[in-house]
């Protein structure tokens, strides 16, 4: 039997979820088996699944005492990794991060302390805001992501009440984000929208569009503003809709505007003519249009942050006003 005790950033948790992370080897199907045996317990009581937990609530698990994982330790990265992050926002439940372009938001194939999720714990805990050895099972988390090459704004999410009420409102198109990109050519209209379907090749990492609604295919919808050209470049401005993978720059290449250093989607010839390795694509502005209460981050409602600089903009369009 192990007995634990629900800490705020466990509260308001389903009990199954809470009990199927204390056991994370335990197949859900043997665990269900243990609620209908009565072996699961809240403040002495026997409680059902899809109980809602309060923080103070004791829950004791009378399970195979194998399959209860480690409890969570200090791990050595967490006070040697420097964080290195560029912060544009922060307070007591959230972190605004300008991202370098080149930096994972998470390792692809397991765990590194060279990705930016690392380094905000890592920050996290040297700066005395999260104490893992604490916590049952929470840890900062990330709210949304970019793709390595492209730089900006990440959320990321200090405690548990944050990160469920910045997911539900990321997933209500609630929280909208944009995005400054240097394309190739002169985007004509000089503001409008692309919409269109695509799918995406999960072998290839590549997403293509398509002219209808298919089986796989996601609708995807950006609208764009063109604030200057030069030497037949543009730097442009993009709102996103929706939120597919690489959406800014397949919508952008199958308009015929590619951005620039895209190897996946743009000119190869192009990019090596100018040295750009990456995708000149940068999140630029996130702001907070709450439509509904926000509870804990209701705060945040009609607030706009903005990054310091964009490199790429400075270089190829010195002087332009963002």
């Amino acid at each position: 039997m192990r007995e634990f005790t629900v800490t705020k950033n466990d509260a308001g948790q389903r009990l199954d979820r809470f009990a199927a992370r204390m056991v994370p080897s335990m197949p859900s199907s043997l665990l269900q088996k243990y609620f209908r045996r009565k072996e699961i317990k809240v403040n002495g009581r026997w409680a059902r699944p899809d109980a809602r937990l309060a923080e103070g609530d004791q829950v004791r698990l009378f399970l195979p005492e194998e399959f209860f994982g480690r409890k969570r330790q200090t791990d050595d990265w967490l006070t040697t990794v420097k964080p290195a992050l560029d912060i544009v926002y922060e307070d007591e439940n959230i972190l605004l991060v300008d991202k370098r372009p080149g930096v994972l938001c998470h390792e692809a194939d397991g765990w590194s302390a060279d990705t930016l999720i690392a380094r905000i714990q890592a920050y996290a805990y040297q700066s005395g805001q999260w104490d893992p050895g604490a916590e049952n099972s929470f840890a900062p988390a990330l709210c949304n992501r970019i793709d390595r090459g492209t730089g900006g704004i990440v959320i990321a999410a200090k405690n548990a009440a944050a990160l469920r009420t910045m997911d539900e409102k990321i997933r209500s198109r609630e929280v909208t984000k944009e995005y400054l990109c240097v394309c190739l050519g002169v985007p004509d209209p000089a503001q409008g929208r692309l919409e269109g379907w695509l799918f995406k090749d999960a072998a290839k990492n590549q997403v293509y569009v398509k002219p209808h609604s298919e089986p796989g295919a996601s609708f995807a919808a950006t609208d764009y503003r063109v604030l200057a050209s030069r030497d037949g470049l543009s730097l442009v401005t993009c709102r996103l809709h929706t939120g597919r993978t690489h959406q800014i720059r397949v919508q952008m290449a199958h308009a015929g505007w590619p951005l620039l250093g895209d190897g996946k989607y743009g000119r190869e010839r192009v990019n090596r003519r100018c040295g750009e390795a990456r995708q000149l694509l940068w999140s630029w502005r996130v702001s907070f249009d709450f439509a509904a209460d926000a509870g804990p981050l209701e705060y945040l409602r009609g607030r706009s942050f903005t990054v310091q600089s964009v490199p790429f903009a400075e270089k190829y369009f010195p002087g332009c006003a963002l």
